[in-house]
């Protein structure tokens, strides 16, 4: 078995020695077999730029072993709703918030597993990297639902804030269009890391989908004439924190956040009647 991450398109290549600082080293093995671990919480691994090796034998680009979470520090005290949006708040219970929590957790689950008794890593197969857009364009929409190992923080982070602004949104929006909100989101950071990151940095995380709801909040908040000092602190402070903490990717941040808050003005016409 190889001792190298499985890509639908091929291996990936082995990174060049120098760039290491010793002998060969794929992406998702050792030298003895053992899977390179995912990286632990704003990890960069060393790397980048394309292998010495050149692209993968299947024809598919392949990449090193650079990584990046796109982690948010997340404070734990997001604005409430004021009296115009719990005006027009008409169901109860959230439970696409719930299904993608619980999403993110089975794959985090299968990220174990697959690392424990396979030499592949699952990040590697569902991460993004720009180099991999125009070959594996799916893998926008994936890497947000894989998150950095052995560490479960970036996931609790990810998730209990995704947990706390669920509960506001999807209640005022309704499942489906919340559903469309945080994946549309997903995208709009991929798409921040496609234009403004490195080719050759897989990025991980949901934090892209999180900064949607953070930005479609602002726009409600705004259109309902609640205050909005709150949500704009809680989004300054984390893109703050993306930008001085190493190993976080900002990019996704600002894609998600303008994608989020482009996707909640498009939705205002459904609300402007529950005012």
């Amino acid at each position: 078995m190889s001792n190298q991450p499985h890509d639908p398109s091929g291996e990936f290549p082995s990174q060049d020695s120098r760039a290491r600082g010793g002998p060969h080293r794929g992406p998702g093995g050792a030298g003895g077999g053992e899977p390179l671990p995912a990286p632990r919480y704003g990890q960069f691994l060393p790397g980048g730029g394309p292998s010495a090796d050149g692209p993968s034998r299947g024809g598919g680009t392949g990449f090193p072993g650079s990584w990046a979470s796109d982690a948010a520090a997340h404070s734990p005290a997001p604005p409430l709703p004021g009296r115009g949006m719990q005006g027009v708040r008409r169901r109860t219970g959230w439970p696409v918030t719930w299904t993608v929590i619980g999403i993110c957790v089975l794959v985090w689950a299968a990220q174990w597993v697959t690392r424990l008794v396979t030499p592949y890593d699952l990040s590697t197969i569902l991460g993004y990297a720009p180099a991999l857009t125009d070959t594996q364009p799916w893998r926008m929409l994936t890497s947000g639902f894989v998150h950095a190992m052995p560490s479960p923080v970036h996931l609790l982070l990810n998730m209990y804030t995704l947990y706390l602004f669920g509960r506001m949104l999807e209640p005022l929006l309704g499942g489906w269009r919340f559903a469309v909100l945080f994946l549309l989101s997903v995208l709009g950071g991929s798409v921040g890391v496609l234009l403004l990151g490195d080719p050759w940095v897989l990025v991980i995380g949901a934090s892209g989908g999180i900064f949607g709801l953070f930005g479609a909040m602002f726009v409600f908040m705004r259109h309902f004439r609640n205050s909005v000092t709150s949500i704009l602190v809680l989004i300054g402070i984390n893109l703050v924190f993306g930008f001085l903490v190493g190993g976080i990717a900002w990019q996704a941040h600002v894609g998600g956040l303008v994608m989020g808050a482009l996707t909640g003005l498009l939705m205002l016409p459904g609300l402007r009647g529950h005012r």
